[in-house]
């Protein structure tokens, strides 16, 4: 993995454009500070800062076919690619990089490739024998990758804003599964699941099937030649994670180089209960544990660097990113380089509290593939530069393809959370992993409630947010938010000063229009709002806005308990993340 930089066709093969190539490129060197690089032919410029996790000695990028007339750099992870090398016998690699791939099947295959490979990926590949070039994206966009176009007809591409947004007169979020080549010059989706149609499956429900698919996206993402561990909160995405991890890590390349003990980790607020939720969970399954702990000072202390690293305004992604960026500094710190974690899961089977709400089961699969298509812009976007910014790469296996294919085929009729059934949200991955015989995890973790992120990283955290942008933000300033924000307008304190910082880094009007905006309940799409007549006088991206829903709903929080102990003796709510986050509220 690494950050890349292109700039193409730009007409300046001049020292003072690679001077400035080079300049830009260094905005990344947080992403891969493992080695640089730089190739240029005539105009077209390849840099990249690299991360090295699969043959660390050798993979040093770019990357060639045998004659170098196909340069590729890439940000990426090919889990396939020893398969995709038997497919290639009359090819000389000269890494084991498991991008190495790229350059030679190309040269088979044409743009047609892409689809071959199974990973996660962001590459420019320049055709020296035509002069043309080819960007692509993986499927759901678990990378980040950018475009642009520059006055002298240049293309820009980056895996950060940072990289192409001062040198662009316009520029945009490259979409998942897509590619861009030189010769048509517009976007091609090369990515076309089932799924994407939003038409209703009805496959019946295989809790064997939709283990083993999960298991496989678990155990084919232990490719390393480095340290890892695993996120790990005590909530179930994360504990199944773990605890296939643990149970398949004993066999692997992985163990036999650093070996077979997990390294999971968890951060929250000093002195949280719910830190031992994930305690409980490294015990069982007899991880090495490692708990951080912040304060709401130091969240609030580093929501600058936060925002300058994971580019948006988006409320409930800062909120989220906060400690996921304070705990990959720690993580890092001790020698790791990457780690698993649990995204997805909710997109794929309606986790967030407010799919109680879905009136029917098309509604619910069609919010699902919503869900999943705008991941890139949220989840994925937060796990990417969070991490990425102490040069930790974090893994995602309910992003999986295959994965995927398997869970979004099921009837969603079987995803429907129905409580008179005993069905809670995720219903159909707890009864997958509910094994009597050799259980993963305890039954109570099995069958936890769904609790947010935003929520999870704890109220107290949001609360602190709130309170430490009321002193920045006044109520003159917002009665003039329609006029200095037009798009995506600011409708809180917090949301108009997480704005200012971002609109500093990053003043383009391109720069505001790659963040997302529109209405939203508990991190619905604005589609779902409709499910429920309450919820438009009650638009907050908080799993509490939930309302009958979420037990801690805005409704009845602070009234039921006053009204059970007292005003003064409120016991705090604790609350739990997907991301090994766990913190008082």
């Amino acid at each position: 993995m690494c950050g890349i930089l292109a700039v193409l066709g730009c007409s300046d093969d001049s020292q003072a454009k690679r001077v400035r190539v080079l300049e830009l490129s260094r905005r990344l060197k947080h992403r891969g500070p493992d080695w640089s690089g730089l190739h240029q032919y005539g105009d077209n410029y390849l840099a990249h800062q690299r991360l090295a996790i699969v043959d660390p000695a050798s993979g040093d990028q770019p990357l060639y076919n045998e004659d170098k007339s196909i340069v590729v750099t890439v940000n990426g992870e090919i889990y396939n690619h020893e398969e995709l090398r038997k497919q290639l016998p009359n090819h000389t690699f000269r890494t084991e990089c498991d991008c190495d791939v790229i350059a030679h099947l190309y040269e088979e295959h044409g743009e047609g490739f892409v689809d071959m490979l199974d990973g996660i990926f962001s590459f420019v590949l320049l055709d020296t024998r035509d002069n043309s070039f080819l960007v692509a994206r993986d499927a759901i966009g678990v990378t980040s990758l950018y475009i642009g176009w520059g006055l002298d007809g240049s293309v820009w591409i980056a895996s950060e804003l940072k990289g192409l947004n001062d040198d662009c007169e316009h520029f945009e979020t490259f979409p998942p599964g897509h590619l861009y080549s030189s010769k048509d010059r517009e976007f091609r989706r090369w990515y076309n699941p089932p799924w994407f149609s939003e038409a209703i499956p009805s496959a019946p429900y295989d809790p064997l099937a939709l283990r083993n698919a999960f298991e496989m996206a678990v155990i084919k993402r232990l490719m390393t030649d480095v340290p890892f561990g695993v996120l790990l909160s005590g909530g179930l995405d994360s504990s199944l994670v773990a605890a296939i991890t643990a149970r398949h890590l004993a066999g692997t390349k992985a163990a036999k180089q650093w070996g077979a003990k997990l390294h999971s980790f968890c951060v929250g607020l000093k002195g949280a209960p719910d830190l031992r939720a994930a305690k409980e969970v490294a015990d069982y399954l007899g991880t090495v544990h490692h708990e951080f702990h912040f304060t709401v000072q130091d969240g609030i202390d580093a929501i600058e660097d936060v925002i300058y690293h994971i580019e948006t305004y988006d409320v409930t992604t800062i909120r989220a990113s906060t400690p996921m960026f304070l705990m990959s500094r720690k993580i890092k710190s001790l020698g790791v380089k990457w780690v698993i974690s649990g995204e997805g899961s909710d997109e794929i089977f309606g986790g967030y509290l407010y799919f109680h709400k879905a009136p029917n089961k098309e509604e619910f699969h069609q919010e699902t593939c919503r869900k999943i298509k705008a991941l890139h812009k949220y989840d994925c976007l937060r796990a990417n530069k969070s991490t990425y910014a102490w040069g930790l790469e974090a893994r995602v296996p309910f992003l999986d393809k295959e994965f995927i294919n398997v869970a979004m085929n099921i009837d969603p009729e079987n995803k429907m959370i129905k409580p008179e059934e005993g069905r809670i949200e995720k219903w159909v991955l707890r009864k997958a992993f509910d094994d009597e015989e050799h259980p993963y995890l305890p039954k109570h973790i099995l069958y936890r409630q769904k609790e947010q992120f935003s929520d999870g990283v704890g109220y107290s955290w949001i609360d602190g947010l709130k309170a430490h942008a009321a002193k920045h933000v006044t109520d003159k300033m917002m009665l003039n938010a329609a006029n200095i924000f037009p798009h995506n307008t600011p409708n809180t304190k917090e949301a108009y000063y997480y704005r200012m910082i971002f609109e500093r880094f990053f003043p383009q009007n391109s720069a505001r229009l790659t963040v997302p905006g529109g209405a939203s309940v508990a991190c619905s799409t604005a589609k779902a709002v409709e499910w429920d007549a309450a919820w438009s006088n009650n638009l907050d991206p908080s799993g509490r806005a939930a309302l009958g829903v979420h037990n801690s709903a805005y409704e009845n929080q602070i009234n039921s308990a006053k009204a059970a102990v007292g005003p003064e003796k409120i016991i705090p709510k604790m609350e739990i993340s997907p991301l090994g986050v766990a913190i008082q509220s």
